[in-house]
């Protein structure tokens, strides 16, 4: 029997949202949950970095998840534009997928660096579902 799918899965939701803007998925070369060794920039890696749980009487309610998205490029200009793209997707997006419901999303956090001959744009996205 399958688990109902809760917060934990909500790198999904976020993965299906940039994968199907077509802004973004011309961006990229492609979109990685966590992290990985072995890809051609520009691409997205994305985590969740936090979760606070919100029961409601004995049953989930709630919860709010932090998100980190990861724009690797190599240019830096190349970069903001996509983190631009994918904050245009994400912020203030609501929508049901899976069995999950994204009730809210904004920026709620950013930062920028050099990292590993890639420029990187890391968004963190401060979800309810």
């Amino acid at each position: 029997m399958a688990a109902n799918k809760t917060s934990l899965s909500a790198g999904a939701v976020i993965r299906t949202l940039l994968l199907e803007d077509p802004d973004v998925s011309r961006r990229v070369n492609k979109i990685f949950p966590v992290w990985t060794d072995n890809a051609e920039l520009p691409y997205i890696a994305y985590r969740r970095t936090g979760l606070e749980a919100n029961p409601q009487k004995g049953r989930p309610g709630a919860d709010t998840v932090q998100m980190e998205i990861s724009c690797y490029t190599a240019r830096y200009t190349e970069g903001v534009q996509l983190a631009e793209a994918v904050r245009s997707v994400l912020e203030s997006a609501q929508t049901g997928h899976g069995g999950l419901t994204l009730r809210s999303c904004y920026l709620s956090g950013a930062e920028e660096a050099y990292q590993d001959d890639a420029y990187l744009q890391q968004l963190i996205f401060t979800i309810k579902l």
